[in-house]
């Protein structure tokens, strides 16, 4: 009895479906609610990495991965994202040579209608009755030209980047390009412009420019 009690919960023990069950955005987002319990936590805790409170001078730069097609992205391929890009970037730029911030938060739950698998399943199972499945897993609903990931960091770093978020690239479903931003840091603010604004800092409405972490602020 102990035998075919253990063969039955290996046979019952499935692996993980294929992402393409789940790629593709079909139906409206089912985020977590008080309706829908039972979720489990997404894999990716951590959105700010690096040098997070450098000052908006110091980090310049900004490039960014961008996604072509409008897709689901799982917690676990944005955890995983995350990790390649911040394992290159601090082996080569170094750790406070650079600001990562992931762009995309997986609030959409996905679920599964589990099938068993062990001999005598049929007698057991409903089939498509009852259909709706559980939870098992996050994702986020990404859509064509939204930011993926971002990072800031000094102009002498712009071929680690782009190498960085090539290899973070290789985690996400679809087809995704790599931008070198015009803008200075993670501002709103053309790089010219913001050059400008540092030299005349007594501006023509007498307005302060105050440094703000990422941003700044222009006070009267």
């Amino acid at each position: 009895k102990k035998n075919s009690t253990e063969k039955t919960k290996k046979l019952n023990k499935m692996g993980r479906r294929p992402w393409k069950c789940y790629r593709y955005c079909k139906n409206k987002p089912y985020p977590k609610s008080r309706y829908c319990r039972g979720v489990p936590d997404p894999k990716i805790r951590i959105f700010d990495l690096g040098n997070k409170k450098a000052c908006i001078k110091e980090f310049p730069l900004s490039i960014h991965l961008v996604q072509e097609e409008q897709t689901q992205v799982s917690s676990e391929s944005i955890e995983a994202g995350r990790v390649a890009c911040n394992k290159y970037l601090i082996n080569n730029a170094g750790k406070d040579s650079f600001h990562l911030r992931v762009r995309i938060h997986p609030f959409h739950v996905i679920r599964i209608n589990k099938m068993l698998s062990c001999a005598g399943a049929d007698r057991l199972q409903s089939g498509m009755r009852g259909a709706f499945g559980k939870p098992i897993g996050t994702a986020a609903r990404v859509a064509r030209g939204q930011i993926l990931f971002s990072v800031r960091s000094k102009n002498e770093n712009t071929l680690k980047i782009i190498e960085a978020l090539r290899r973070a690239k290789y985690k996400f479903p679809g087809r995704q390009k790599i931008f070198v931003s015009q803008m200075w840091g993670f501002s709103k603010i053309v790089k010219n412009n913001f050059e400008k604004l540092l030299t005349n800092n007594s501006l023509k409405n007498k307005k302060k420019l105050v440094y703000d972490g990422c941003f700044f602020k222009l006070l009267k």
